[in-house]
């Protein structure tokens, strides 16, 4: 895989600010399966964690959907099936997004914080789907 695009998200205040970072990191793709075997990593300046979750074709569609709703600032919720990991992103004032992650049907921990993505982060993630893509049809 790409290394500039082994996140599929990679949210992140900017350098020298709160250290606050969310991650979709693709860590292999499933032989014959459809499935792309991943990881939810949260970090912040008191925890970090990890959450694993399981993406599908499906799953990058709503992706897609939810990066078009986010370019016209409106609340997502996505792999809100109950059966992984969820992630909610909420626009807030001034570029500013929070993002939560909730463990439903595992450990039922749920990790909320704000961050600042650069400008034009939303387009970074609709390139970084594509390579996903490839490597999930590849």
């Amino acid at each position: 895989m790409e290394d500039d695009f082994r996140d599929l998200i990679h949210l992140a205040d900017p350098p020298g600010t709160s250290g606050h970072a969310v991650s979709l990191r693709v860590l292999k793709r499933v032989p014959r399966s459809g499935f792309l075997d991943c990881e939810f990593v949260v970090e912040t300046e008191t925890i970090s964690g990890s959450f694993p979750v399981g993406i599908t074709s499906d799953d990058l569609d709503d992706w897609e959907e939810a990066l078009d709703r986010l370019a016209d600032d409106l609340f997502v919720s996505w792999l809100n099936s109950g059966r992984s990991v969820e992630l909610g992103i909420k626009p807030l004032r001034s570029g500013a997004i929070g993002v939560s992650i909730h463990d439903a049907p595992s450990s039922q921990v749920t990790v909320s914080l704000p961050l600042s993505p650069p400008a034009g982060w939303v387009e970074d993630h609709r390139a970084r789907l594509e390579s996903v893509r490839r490597v999930l049809t590849g």
